[in-house]
């Protein structure tokens, strides 16, 4: 391979790739964190409780997750180009019918069909830029495409607050729609179709997976409302307990399984989901509140609140381009116990000092560790759950990784909010400010436990070992 500085600069229709891509990319992951600071404005518009809250970032979480694998395999089956145009296309509608929505319950259901438009977006990105952009320009491409997806996280909660006080809070959906409208006629002349392996979907494991996850998630947003002991809870739990294990059952048998089990035979592989799981949990669950606390508890104005939030953006942003090249020196397994050692430290912080009334200035160095920890973690997560899988494994192994990590922030809002509910409520400030209390240190507890996963990861410098594969960690945005 010739060196990258004696390669032919990338042509027009190249860049234009890059560009569709990248825009892509960032406007699906910036609809997990735009949303944030615009919750109260939602919650006094359309008078949700908690719950209802709850779901409109956990309805898109879950339509994500589920989906992702299936919308991958899609592309390949029938045209990734085709696939990617689709997706837009759904985003962008779905887009329309949550700024229109008359109520929570329309919102809830345009958020879920917007979560599937964006998974068939995300991962058809990186396929159509892999196969466009020549090997000895593609790390530069991906590079760009991670800088731009990565703006998501401290451009996102600071745009979301800017719309809501200067518009609206329906205008946080209306703007992805000329920018969808805007790429999908650029992909059409740009992107070149292409095609994977035409494996069978495993429409069969889709539905289980959904419906385990939707079981789980509904008797965590349900307890404190109908009783954690009531037939409602209780059946549910139960149910989406019986379809995870019927799901693993299936993918045992599956002659294409959405998610091939011989992958958690590796430790590393292993570690690393159970530390994304946790790690995304955590992080989406702190964020969901803490742009509330701003603005219910310190009565700050929602584009206020998106600059409260820069220091954790910023911060997340920044490190890990800088963690991404010491792991393969020391490995994955410091980097994930000390990065959310760091935000489960930062989570108490919080949860000690944060009253209604309190000066923002204390919450600063708090949220800036959070955001060093979140950031420095996630590489070396992805690091773990792919440099030791066989080169014939690392598409699913990527599609698996992608899964485990929304369908962690899914169950870790349902937990953050479950203890808020316990605890506290909108009735006052004060009810609020306990609420917010026990949030923080639901989100201690996930990450010490995504902590504790990553003793399971590999340690020591790379060429002390001897993956099956060796990738370079991604310089992804802390919040897809």
């Amino acid at each position: 391979m010739a060196p990258e500085n004696t390669a032919p600069a990338l042509s027009k229709t190249q860049r234009r790739v890059v560009a569709v891509t990248a825009v892509a990319g960032m406007m699906v992951t910036l609809d997990s964190l735009i949303v944030t600071t615009a919750l109260d404005a939602i919650r006094s518009a359309l008078h949700a409780s908690v719950a209802e809250l709850e779901w409109t970032v956990t309805a898109y979480v879950l339509a994500f997750a589920v989906l992702l694998m299936t919308a991958a395999a899609l592309g390949d089956r029938f045209g990734r180009r085709r696939m990617f145009i689709t997706g837009l296309a759904v985003f962008a509608a779905a887009s329309a019918g949550c700024a229109l929505a008359p109520n929570v319950a329309t919102l809830i259901a345009a958020r879920a069909v917007q979560g599937a438009g964006a998974a068939l977006v995300m991962p058809l990105t990186l396929a159509l830029l892999g196969t466009a952009i020549p090997a000895a320009r593609r790390a530069a491409a991906l590079g760009v495409f991670s800088s731009v997806a990565g703006l998501a996280v401290p451009v996102g909660p600071l745009l979301g607050g800017a719309v809501v006080t200067g518009v609206s809070w329906p205008w946080i959906f209306w703007i992805n729609v000329p920018v969808a409208l805007v790429l999908i006629p650029i992909g059409r002349r740009s992107l070149e179709e292409s095609f994977g392996p035409r494996a069978k979907l495993d429409l069969a494991g889709v539905l289980l997976a959904t419906l385990a996850a939707l079981g789980l998630v509904w008797a965590l947003v349900r307890g404190n409302t109908a009783g954690w002991g009531s037939t409602e809870v209780v059946s549910t739990f139960v149910a989406g307990l019986l379809l995870a294990l019927a799901f693993v059952w299936w993918q045992q048998r599956a002659p294409e399984p959405m998610l091939p089990l011989h992958l958690f035979r590796s430790r590393a592989f292993s570690a690393g989901n159970a530390a994304i799981f946790f790690h995304w949990g955590s992080a989406l669950g702190a964020l969901f509140f803490m742009a509330q606390f701003l603005q219910t508890g310190l009565n700050f104005s929602p584009m206020r609140a998106g600059f409260g939030l820069m220091p954790w953006g910023a911060i997340a942003f920044i490190v890990p381009q800088v963690a991404g090249a010491f792991i393969r020196r020391i490995g994955e397994r410091p980097f994930i116990i000390a990065g959310l050692g760091l935000h489960a430290a930062a989570m108490a912080w919080i949860a000690v000092i944060a009253d209604p009334g309190m000066a923002y200035w204390r919450l600063i160095a708090p949220l800036v560790l959070s955001g060093a920890g979140v950031a420095m973690s996630l590489p070396a997560t992805q690091s773990a759950a792919l440099s030791g899988v066989e080169p014939r494994d690392v598409g699913k192994a990527s599609g698996a990784y992608s899964t485990m990590r929304q369908l962690g922030g899914a169950l870790g809002v349902a937990v953050v909010v479950a203890a808020f509910a316990e605890y506290g409520g909108y009735e006052s400030i004060q009810a609020f400010g306990h609420g917010f209390t026990a949030a923080m240190i639901a989100c201690t507890v996930l990450s010490l436990a995504g902590a504790v996963s990553g003793l399971a990861a590999p340690g020591g410098a790379w060429p002390a070992r001897s993956p099956a594969v060796r990738l370079e960690p991604a310089r992804e945005p802390a919040h897809d």
